[in-house]
């Protein structure tokens, strides 16, 4: 038996409203968007509004990612070259610094209030010694300086040590703290001792000091620079750290500690000075 089917309305309702679109555009256009058609399609605007918003705001983020991809490779290059930027300019600000500490400390190298008249010669720290056998520190002046075996290092602060070697344009210089080195000292008493040095990070042990002297903690010894000495006087070895007094001992045990950071030496001065 036959079956009557009847016309795809769907498809002819489609029709209908594409036709009925194109017609209103066209008197849309025509009329210049007035009267009752301009009144059509601002109602139409207005029910497909929420759509258009709502594709919008799903279709931003997609738009935003390939702007972004496209762009990536410039922004990448713009940063790697604001970081640069900014590495040197904190570098120069660092050496800036740095060159303002160096000459600060070289200025107060300058002037030595108890070396007197004695030439000295400039000089910095290039190498420290690894060796536990012996303390010492390099520096860049030699021979052809004028620096000799033997001569007094110092700093602003006090005394560094001697130095024990030396070539055209280095020299080796032994530091207080070292188990060979010694030097004669003076108490703030007058009296003089012998002040050696007992190894890395450790105060300088004090040999010869009479009984009951009156010696405060703090107190500052110096060179004693007596005849034969090493070293001229009045410069500044270390601060009194211990004192104490042994029932029968003919001696009171003292240690000092450097009045020099010998940990962070930069500069020094060495003395153009042997013993008279």
């Amino acid at each position: 038996m036959a079956v009557y089917r009847r016309p795809n309305r769907a498809r002819f309702l489609l029709l209908l409203l594409v036709l009925t679109a194109i017609t209103l555009v066209t008197i849309d256009t025509r009329g210049g968007g007035h009267g009752w058609v301009g009144t059509v399609r601002a109602k139409v605007h207005d029910l497909f509004a929420p759509i258009q918003d709502g594709t919008h705001a799903v279709l931003r983020p997609v738009g935003d990612f390939f702007t972004g991809a496209v762009h990536y490779g410039d922004l990448k290059h713009e940063n790697a070259q604001l970081r640069d930027e900014l590495a040197k300019a904190r570098g120069q600000q660092l050496q800036a610094a740095d060159a303002q500490r160096q000459l600060q400390f070289l200025l107060q190298q300058e002037h030595l209030t108890y070396v007197g008249n004695i030439p000295t010669v400039a000089a910095q720290v290039v190498e420290t010694s690894s060796s536990n056998f012996e303390l010492s520190v390099q520096i860049n002046r030699g021979t052809t300086s004028g620096v000799a075996v033997d001569m007094p290092v110092v700093t602003g602060a006090g005394l560094v040590g001697r130095v024990g070697e030396v070539s055209a344009t280095r020299a080796t210089v032994l530091l207080i703290t070292d188990p060979t080195f010694s030097v004669g000292v003076r108490l703030p008493t007058g009296d003089a001792a012998l002040a050696s040095g007992t190894g890395r990070g450790n105060p300088l042990r004090v040999d010869l000091v009479q009984p009951d002297l009156k010696v405060g903690l703090g107190s500052v010894l110096t060179t004693s620079g007596l005849q034969l000495a090493r070293f001229p006087k009045d410069i500044p070895v270390g601060k009194v750290a211990s004192l104490k007094q042994v029932p029968g001992a003919l001696q009171e045990d003292m240690t000092i500690t450097p009045v020099v950071d010998l940990n962070r030496l930069e500069f020094v001065q060495v003395l153009q000075w042997s013993p008279q």
